[in-house]
């Protein structure tokens, strides 16, 4: 995937911060199922590819989209990731290289998007579930479902990043294994003329390109909490290169399997369809097994996304650019008011549907990736001689064309946004322009107390603490 660099990321006078001796760090197969359950998690919301453009543009999808954006941020992660191994990941990628402003925007982007993403897996969830228990379809009972939901795994997120990270392994078996007993018992049902059923004039483009980027994309997400993990200069690439390869194989497969053993109705793909495959290659003991299969995925989901942007607001509340309540940790090491800030917008977003909460966070997610890209090429440029644990080869040039295809598709991906998720999504981001001089001035108020932290790093592109 790229070069290895031996040499040690140093802190400021070398000194060792108080919680790397305390607290216990994320190992490789922990973090290898929090990237998989940050990216994807299964299959479960992939349906929507199969009804935009058909079962060949479908498979087709999830076999080049990977090669133009997930592998490109991927490998950008692991550079960056590895050149600031500290929470706060992408934000601080863009403060060293543009300033603290523009790294504020992408944190308050990042983390509005990151909201989003996570009020949607209770909406999965119950989506999954309520034609097993159709009272979970809509009013009360859905509303406290989604309200439990959000309680237990907020709490579980509140005990610990280890915990949370063994959690993931356990439940990403447990939902991928009934899709491997599936593909089993479809071998003698499939139809290879199946998969190559196409129609390009009834292609939902719009529909098809934003469900492949929402599950293809977030892999810069493990960055926020790399403070956490154990030798990230060598665990991050590792567990991203392993994580790409599990996260298009749990996509393909399953979609293999679903487009090829059952006849096409392109109208039933949609969230849940699974289980009815599951029902008609197997019988209700497979359906039931695939919606408990949902059910954990959408429970990985939730607390992976939850651990990365609570650390994120941690890691911006120890540079100075949030409120230092921000940075105050829980008992177990964890980021109290940023898991508690994530649980109040997970309710709050909570009624929107699948593809309206889609649609809304891939816009803020690229404007969010524009930066990181910039930031990218700048500090090969600015900064060629730093030290890199791990380098993409090809020097400032490779860089840039690194990131010409995936800036061409988040062009593609605005472009095709409703004019609805359009005004919401910029409106949103006009909040962040005008909400760090705000900040600023309730700091030089000393309304709120700011701080920066003794324990960060130095800034390694210019030898000096990256303060604001």
């Amino acid at each position: 995937m790229g070069e290895f660099d031996d040499g040690e990321y140093a802190g400021i006078n070398e000194v060792t911060s108080p919680r790397e001796n305390n607290a216990r760090k994320v190992s490789v197969l922990p973090l290898l199922f929090l990237i998989f359950y940050e990216v994807s998690g299964g299959p479960f919301g992939v349906e929507d590819t199969v009804r935009a453009a058909g079962p060949l543009l479908a498979l087709l999808g999830f076999l080049v989209f990977p090669f133009i954006w997930s592998v490109p941020e991927a490998l950008i992660t692991a550079e960056m990731g590895t050149m600031f191994p500290e929470n706060g990941g992408y934000v601080v990628w863009v403060s060293s290289a543009l300033g603290p402003y523009w790294g504020f925007q992408l944190g308050w982007m990042k983390w509005l998007s990151g909201v989003i993403d996570n009020a949607l897996y209770p909406v999965l969830f119950l989506d999954y579930l309520k034609s097993a228990i159709p009272a979970l379809g809509g009013g009360l009972p859905r509303v406290l479902a989604i309200l439990a939901l959000t309680v237990v795994l907020t709490y579980m997120n509140y005990r610990g990043l280890t915990i949370v990270g063994w959690v993931a392994v356990s439940l990403g078996i447990l939902s991928i294994l009934p899709f491997v007993v599936m593909g089993l018992i479809s071998i003698p049902k499939l139809k290879p003329s199946r998969w190559l059923v196409v129609d390009v004039q009834s292609v939902d483009w719009n529909l098809y390109l934003n469900t492949l980027f929402w599950n293809l994309n977030y892999w810069d997400s493990i960055s926020t909490l790399a403070g956490e993990v154990h030798n990230p200069k060598k665990t991050l690439p590792k567990a991203l290169f392993y994580a790409v390869i599990l996260v298009v194989l749990s996509y393909f497969f399953p979609l293999l399997i679903g487009t090829g053993a059952v006849p096409l109705e392109r109208d039933l793909w949609t969230d849940g369809y699974f289980s009815d495959i599951a029902k008609i290659l197997g019988g209700v003991w497979l359906r039931v097994w695939i919606q408990g299969a949902a059910a954990t995925s959408n429970m990985g989901m939730f607390v992976a996304e939850m651990s990365s942007d609570s650390f994120q607001l941690l890691g911006m509340a120890e540079r100075g650019l949030l409120p230092e309540f921000f940075s105050k940790r829980s008992r177990y090491g964890t980021p109290l008011f940023g898991i508690l800030f994530l649980a109040s917008g997970v309710i709050l977003l909570s009624w929107l549907s699948f593809q309206e909460i889609v649609a809304a966070e891939n816009f803020l997610y690229c404007f969010g990736m524009i930066l990181e890209f910039i930031a990218f090429v700048l500090l090969r440029i600015k900064s060629p001689h730093a030290l890199r644990p791990f380098k993409i080869p090809g020097g400032t040039v490779g860089a840039i064309l690194l990131c010409i295809p995936p800036t061409i598709l988040i062009c593609v991906v605005l472009a095709l946004s409703s004019f609805e998720v359009m005004v919401v999504s910029l409106a949103a981001v006009a909040i962040g322009l005008v909400m760090q001089p705000c900040l600023k001035l309730i700091e030089n108020k000393r309304w709120l107390k700011f701080s920066v932290s003794s324990d960060l790093p130095d800034d390694i592109t210019t030898h000096e603490p990256l303060l604001r």
